[in-house]
């Protein structure tokens, strides 16, 4: 990493001895599309595809309790079938200062590892049929490649199709 302390996500990827890079870009505080803004600084440099690049989506189930969807980037997400994929019966977007607090991340930097709690989380079976992808490393401009099977054991998460449309 280029500079400044690892992330709780990296320090969790490092304590499991899962094999992962780490991509740091410059983050435009002016943007309000992280997604996307990674796409941008990395698809063309790392030589990935935009579905390659996932983002980290914090969601409140019908229960009130808080979960994680990791989806594609350029994809939207069905938040009917992340419900029923944890088990639920409705989901919404959750509230930005909840999931900061819940998550320890800020928004724009949530990563589906090292989360204060680890929320119950569901990645998109896309994930599957890639040898490597990229999340959030834990801050805006920042990037973890790792292999999708060691995301889902790290998480404990289930796969599912979560993609609208």
């Amino acid at each position: 990493m280029a500079k400044g302390a690892a992330t709780p996500a990296i320090t969790a990827l490092t304590k499991a001895g899962v094999a992962h890079r780490v991509h740091e870009y410059k983050h435009d505080p002016r943007s309000d599309s992280y997604g996307a803004e990674a796409v941008d600084a990395l698809a063309a440099e790392l030589g990935v595809g935009p579905a390659q690049i996932f983002k980290t989506l914090v969601i409140e189930l019908g229960t009130g309790a808080l979960a994680v969807a990791v989806l594609p980037v350029p994809n939207t997400l069905s938040l009917k079938a992340a419900a029923a994929a944890l088990g639920a019966s409705k989901a919404s977007m959750a509230d930005k200062t909840k999931a900061e607090r819940t998550t320890g991340y800020v928004l724009g930097g949530i990563s589906p590892l090292g989360q204060r709690k680890q929320l119950p989380t569901v990645i998109d079976e896309s994930a599957l049929s890639w040898d490597r992808m990229l999340c959030s490393a834990g801050r805006r401009g920042l990037e973890i490649e790792l292999a999708p099977a060691d995301l889902v054991r790290l998480t404990a998460a289930v796969t599912a199709p979560v993609i609208s449309g």
